[in-house]
């Protein structure tokens, strides 16, 4: 199949935009171009980062997927359906692109549009923000047709901008350059600078530490996490957002005075659930697994960098059990977790 005119500039934004862990961590977000009868999207499981030096995108019949969307049909969840050609999977989240009208999509898990949509007062936050901005927002659903449906009845004619709960940031237009144009602009309406971290007892974290559990890097935000108590009290509470319960599991444990960090990882196994990639020490600091693969040190990131820009007094809504154990139990989560394993 021949490419649209304007994949190269796509994918060239798309690697400058997979580079920025404030915008995109791990396999996290994708982009997409509609041309005709086609739409090109991210693969599952594959890096905007590697948008330069890899074929990441595939071919979707967008016809047929918006056709499977309008009727409830199923197999909208299911993307490969629709590939085209290629031997990846499309995007998890092709049916959310499809939605759209504008010939380009770029949807990022943005640290700064999270930490105001895991609040139950986002959209009062958002107000004054994006005041002037065609946008609109919807809560959290899992990622998929539910997600592309719930945002079809959000969209007005102009909407070009819109705010996921507890997931991320979208941003629409027809061409390369005025998407690039309009996510600069939303991401700076955004924006709000980290709070300051406190400097981690890393002779404490040290002494903490084990094998398999060692202190992260002095600089590394997750340590504001296990200092500031309202940053630990949101982490401890639950899952903020899809990609940190699929890559680092759900929600954060944090060690006790007297419990190790062996002894904790043991019981989180006895539940049936994989090792905690991270451990918060209250007062101290951060231990992350010595073997965390790429994405779930990009995840773990993630969350300092989230909560370090919540916004004082902000009350997290947290994902229900129910909706962590879908992202658990889902084959297409499951996929791109196997691909990042590789």
């Amino acid at each position: 199949m021949t490419p649209p005119h304007d994949l190269p500039a796509l994918a060239t934004l798309s690697a400058r935009i997979g580079a920025d862990p404030l915008l995109i961590q791990g396999a996290g977000g994708n982009t997409s171009v509609k041309d005709g009868a086609q739409m090109w999207i991210k693969a599952s499981g594959t890096l905007l980062a590697d948008a330069l030096t890899r074929d990441i995108f595939v071919p979707v019949d967008l016809p047929a997927m918006r056709s499977a969307l309008a009727a409830g049909d199923p197999s909208a969840d299911q993307p490969a359906a629709f590939a085209l050609s290629g031997t990846l999977r499309p995007s998890i989240e092709t049916s959310l692109h499809a939605v759209f009208s504008q010939r380009i999509v770029v949807h990022v898990h943005c640290v700064n549009s999270i930490a105001l949509m895991i609040c139950a007062d986002a959209r009062a936050r958002l107000e004054t923000r994006l005041a002037g901005f065609n946008w609109a927002s919807v809560p959290y659903v899992k990622p998929g047709a539910q997600l592309a449906t719930l945002v079809t009845a959000a969209l007005g004619p102009q909407t070009d901008v819109m705010l996921l709960g507890n997931h991320g940031l979208i941003v629409a237009a027809q061409s390369v350059a005025d998407a690039d144009a309009l996510l600069t602009a939303v991401v700076t309406a955004l924006s709000t600078p980290p709070r300051p971290m406190p400097a981690p007892d890393m002779a404490a974290l040290t002494h903490r530490a084990t094998t398999d559990y060692i202190p992260c890097a002095a600089t590394h935000p997750l340590h504001g996490v296990a200092l500031d108590p309202e940053q630990l009290a949101a982490a401890l509470g639950g899952s903020l957002y899809p990609d940190h319960v699929i890559f680092c599991g759900v929600g954060a444990l944090a060690l006790g005075p007297q419990e190790t960090a062996e002894a904790v990882a043991a019981k989180r196994q006895s539940q049936g659930l994989p090792a905690p990639v991270f451990l918060l020490v209250p007062g101290i600091g951060a231990l992350i697994r010595a073997d965390a693969s790429p994405s779930a040190l990009a995840l773990s990131r993630c969350l300092g960098d989230v909560l370090a820009r919540l916004p004082p007094g902000g009350q997290p809504l947290w994902l229900s059990d129910a909706q962590n154990a879908d992202l658990l139990n889902w084959d297409a989560e499951k996929y791109r977790q196997s691909l990042n394993a590789n």
